[in-house]
């Protein structure tokens, strides 16, 4: 027995909507979820910004946190699960080293930490730029994800999905890697501003 046209239009339209991705928000043409589980807990979307060096954009970032936050100490000070993402963007036929990441995150860690906070996370910066290292290098269309989960051990990072080196404990380390975006000595300040969810 066939279904009538009209009642088979709407159970099609019905299963449609079931299926629909979770709400997403487009940024230089591509989806960030509005929010996404992670460690058991619903992180938001915070902001999303675009890392450009000279004329070639380098990767697109994204922050997820338990609650929206518009400044730098305010995102520091919350507890639990957080989430940079990383879409790399650079044009199809080139690739970058991953130790333009390990010399920008160290710089940044230096220009944006008091002496007490470099001293207490160097050997912890050393540990998660080994991994980052061991990466090699990161092409268009890679996926990066750096993750606080506290309950899981700490900071991860993973690539493609690929976890890489062992997590690094201490939310003050985190704090320390997020200060590369966010802090008063970033290098881009239109970066910061997106992830902030402020007007660039």
């Amino acid at each position: 027995m066939t279904l009538p046209i009209r009642r088979l239009s709407a159970v099609l339209a019905l299963t449609a909507a079931v299926c629909l991705p979770a709400h997403a928000v487009r940024y230089e043409g591509q989806e960030f979820a509005d929010s996404l589980q992670l460690g058991g807990n619903e992180l938001v979307l915070n902001g999303t910004g675009k890392r450009q060096v000279a004329i070639y954009p380098l990767y697109l970032a994204a922050l997820y946190l338990p609650q929206k936050a518009h400044t730098p100490d305010t995102i520091y000070a919350q507890a639990g699960p957080k989430r940079l993402e990383m879409r790399i963007v650079i044009p199809l036929v080139k690739d970058v080293s991953t130790q333009e990441f390990v010399k920008a995150i160290s710089k940044g860690v230096n220009r944006n930490s008091t002496e007490a906070e470099k001293a207490a996370v160097s050997e912890r910066l050393k540990q998660f730029n080994t991994a980052i290292s061991e990466v090699g290098r990161v092409k268009k269309g890679d996926l990066l994800h750096i993750d606080y989960l506290p309950a899981q051990g700490g900071t991860i990072l993973s690539v493609n999905g690929k976890v890489w080196g062992k997590p690094i404990e201490g939310q003050d380390f985190y704090t320390a890697f997020l200060k590369v975006f966010l802090g008063d000595s970033n290098s881009d300040g239109r970066l910061r501003a997106g992830l902030l969810g402020q007007p660039s």
